[in-house]
C-alpha cells in the first residue's frame, strides 16, 4: 500500500475572495480543459488510497474544503468548517469505475505478459452528513465517509508461472465516522474538533509465491476477510484574515487500528495497518 491508513499529517488550505480572479480562473480553466481534450492522454492514474475530497460539491470543486467548506461533509477534511455551514443534512453516492491493469516485461523467471486486475468493475463509495446549529457560534455534527483506493482481481494471476492457479488480487474498505464540534472563537475565525473512528477490512488472495519471504506463511493469503476497528483525532481552524482571503489548516493524528490477525504475515509488526 502506498500510504498508512491516516498517517499524522498537517493539511493548510487558502480560500481567495477576489471576484477578478475568480473570473481569471475560469477563463484559464476553460483554455486548460480545451488544451486536455486536445492533447493525447499518455498516462492515468487514481488518487491512490485517499480521496481527493469528500462530498460531491467538494469533489466538483477539485476537493477543496480546508479553507471553503461546503456543506455537513465538512469535517472529513476541517472539523472547524462546520460551524460555518448552518443546519442541514447531507448524503452522495460516488461511482467509481477505475481501470486496473498491470504488464510485465523483461522478467526472467516467465511472468512477462498484460494482466487485467477488473474483476469488479464499479464500487460505490456513500457518504452522509449532518449538522446542528447549538447557537450561533456552536454546532455539532457528524460526518460518515468512505476511504481507499481501489481492490484488484486477477483473474488470470501474473504469478501463474509459480503454480498460483486461481485468482490473484487484494481488497480494503473502510469506514470513517466523525462526531464533531466546532466554535466561532471570533466571527471571522473557528475551530473544531473531530473523534475519527475507523473501521476497515481487508482480504488478500493468490499470493502463494511470497510464503517463503513471510514470517508466518500461514497468514499470508487466501484467508477470507478479516477486520479491525480503531480511533484518532483531527484539528482545525478556518479563519477569514482579510477581505479577500480565507484560511484553514487541519492536523491528524495518527488512528490506532487494531491489528490483521489473520494476516500477520503480510503486514509488518503482526498484521500492523495504523
Amino acid at each position: 500500500m502506498r500510504e498508512a491508513v491516516a498517517a499524522s499529517g498537517l493539511r493548510i488550505g487558502l480560500h481567495n475572495h477576489s471576484q477578478g480572479d475568480i473570473v481569471k480562473l475560469r477563463i484559464r480553466h476553460i483554455a486548460l480543459l480545451v488544451a486536455g481534450c486536445l492533447a493525447p492522454a499518455l498516462a492515468h492514474a487514481t488518487n491512490g488510497y485517499f480521496s481527493h475530497g469528500y462530498g460531491i460539491k467538494s469533489k466538483g470543486m477539485a476537493g477543496v474544503g480546508i479553507a471553503l467548506p461546503q456543506d455537513a461533509m465538512a469535517a472529513a477534511t476541517n472539523p472547524a468548517g462546520m460551524v460555518w455551514v448552518g443546519n442541514r443534512m447531507d448524503a452522495g453516492l460516488d461511482l467509481f469505475m477505475p481501470r486496473r491493469e498491470s504488464e510485465i516485461s523483461g522478467n526472467g523467471a516467465g511472468l512477462n505478459g498484460s494482466y487485467d486486475g477488473d474483476g469488479r468493475s464499479i464500487f460505490y463509495v456513500p457518504d452522509f452528513g449532518y449538522n446542528r446549529m447549538i447557537d450561533p457560534n456552536l454546532s455539532v455534527g457528524i460526518s460518515v465517509y468512505g476511504n481507499g483506493g481501489m481492490n484488484t482481481t486477477y483473474e488470470t494471476s501474473p504469478f501463474s508461472a509459480f503454480g498460483v492457479t486461481g485468482t490473484t488480487g487484494v481488497d480494503l474498505t473502510q469506514l470513517f465516522i466523525a462526531p464533531t464540534v466546532a466554535y466561532k472563537i471570533t466571527p471571522d475565525h473557528s475551530v473544531g474538533l473531530s473523534l475519527n473512528l475507523a473501521h476497515q477490512r481487508f482480504s488478500a488472495y493468490g499470493l502463494q509465491p511470497f510464503a517463503m519471504m513471510s514470517s508466518d506463511p500461514t497468514k499470508l493469503t487466501n484467508n477470507g476477510e478479516d477486520a479491525s476497528s480503531g480511533w484518532g483525532v483531527r484539528i482545525g481552524w478556518t479563519g477569514r484574515v482579510s477581505d479577500m482571503v480565507t484560511l484553514g489548516a487541519t492536523y491528524q493524528s495518527k488512528t490506532k487500528m487494531g491489528k490483521f490477525k489473520d494476516y500477520a504475515g503480510l503486514f509488518a509488526d503482526g498484521g500492523d495497518f495504523d
